[in-house]
């Protein structure tokens, strides 16, 4: 296992890496950075055998989630408009029933044209509306709240994100990845990026927003996905109104929408998450990959 955690922490740019070695109860902390990063309980996740980076992961019953407070994101505060991130994690999903969260630091309000949200970067999953049904979907959000076009006026909520073509798998351990270069983010599973092409009709991309917003006047795309207007930055003095409820912490397996914690909260295993305040090239995400080991964690599962 130490060679599999050893390909983890020297990717350069390592901000954050759980590894979910810690029993029920304790707080789950970064291996490989000089800040803890201590992850806190909110109800009960168990830790369950199985895991490439300490034999063990963190199972997420969909009532339960872990926090960083946004006072203490520390290297995981990645924002601007130039910033770039990326995210990894080793997943295993028992069901896929509406959208489910990974991790990030991503608070939505209370629905549709709320635009008082926080959000900066998310790993998400399941979010049909754009394209993104029973699929990796990951979000930058360079605005906080809803997306805009051009011309100011918004959309109904952040439809900023890529989509793979592949669907997820259920039962079954999975690596998922992302990265923003300031210009696109990429959906990885598997350690691939699949190129996909948008669909208008099907993915509901007909909007100017997706179709005359993307490079030359064209489309944005769908992985990869074009965005250009960074990283939200909480700013107190400047959002305290219209943003009340402040910076939003980072989450693992849940995050604040239309107006709860747990409505899209996660039902399923993580065996290892990390963050990276960079963009991760190809052949980066596939070594992340294969230091998972997923042969090896699917046949212990299958026994």
């Amino acid at each position: 296992m130490k060679k599999h955690v050893e390909s983890v922490i020297q990717t350069p740019g390592l901000a954050g890496f759980w590894t979910f070695g810690e029993a029920a109860g304790q707080e789950r902390t970064s291996t490989g950075t000089g800040e803890k990063l201590s992850l806190r309980e909110v109800g009960n996740v168990a830790r369950v055998e199985g895991g490439p980076f300490s034999g063990y992961a963190a199972h997420f019953d969909g009532l339960s989630y872990l926090r960083l407070p946004a006072a203490e994101l520390g290297a995981l505060n990645i924002c601007g408009k130039d910033a770039q991130v990326s995210m990894f994690a080793v997943v295993k999903l028992d069901e896929l029933i509406g959208g489910r969260t990974i991790a990030g630091i991503w608070s939505e309000g209370s629905g549709a044209d709320d635009d008082s949200g926080t959000r900066q970067y998310a790993m998400l999953i399941n979010m049909p509306l754009y394209g993104g049904a029973n699929r990796l979907t990951p979000h930058i959000s360079g605005e906080g709240g809803v997306s805009r076009r051009a011309d100011g006026s918004g959309l109904p909520w952040c439809a900023d994100y890529a989509a793979p073509q592949s669907t997820l798998p259920i039962g079954e351990w999975v690596t998922l990845g992302f990265t923003y270069d300031g210009a696109y983010i990429r959906a990885f599973q598997n350690g691939v990026m699949e190129n996909r092409a948008t669909d208008p009709v099907k993915d509901n991309r007909e909007d100017t927003y997706f179709s005359k917003e993307g490079p030359g006047g064209g489309e944005r795309g769908i992985n990869p996905y074009f965005y250009t207007k960074g990283i939200f930055r909480y700013d107190s003095l400047r959002h305290s109104s219209a943003k009340p409820a402040g910076q939003s912490d980072f989450t693992v397996a849940a995050r604040y929408a239309v107006g709860e914690m747990l409505g899209e909260a996660l039902k399923g295993s993580i065996a290892g998450l990390a963050v990276f305040s960079r963009a991760l090239s190809d052949e980066e995400m596939a070594r992340l990959h294969e230091a998972s080991n997923l042969p090896a964690l699917n046949q212990q599962q299958a026994k």
